[in-house]
């Protein structure tokens, strides 16, 4: 299909993703409705290293490291590594956020503002 922007013409070809229905289905609020299941499921597009105004970035919103180091290879975590993580994080939030109750409340009250640790 050629698709046009700004003047530079192109050609966008969108994937095709095959679907199998499995024969079941219902009706809701008078429209029949059926399951699709794919046969295979979507490959991912790579990412690809860009740079706008000097900044370097990557595509899928990962972000890009600005020297000209290699990519470290990412670490895979355990699930209990992450749910440890994920409570870290959480409890540092929380932490913040009082700190930051505590601040407006003492500069309200006319006292200087707390220092985290």
């Amino acid at each position: 299909m050629k698709l046009t922007y700004r003047g530079i013409q192109y050609d966008y070809n969108p994937a095709t993703v095959e679907t199998v229905e499995p024969g079941f289905g219902g009706k809701y609020r008078g429209l029949d409705w059926r399951f699709r299941n794919l046969k295979k499921p979507p490959v991912l597009q790579p990412s690809v290293n860009l740079t706008y105004r000097g900044v370097r970035y990557q595509t899928p919103g990962v972000v890009a490291n600005n020297s000209d180091e290699q990519a470290k290879v990412p670490v895979l975590l355990s699930m209990q590594d992450k749910a440890r993580s994920l409570m870290l994080d959480r409890q540092k939030a929380l932490k913040n956020r009082q700190l930051s109750m505590l601040n407006r409340s003492a500069a309200e009250v006319g006292l200087p503002a707390v220092q985290h640790c």
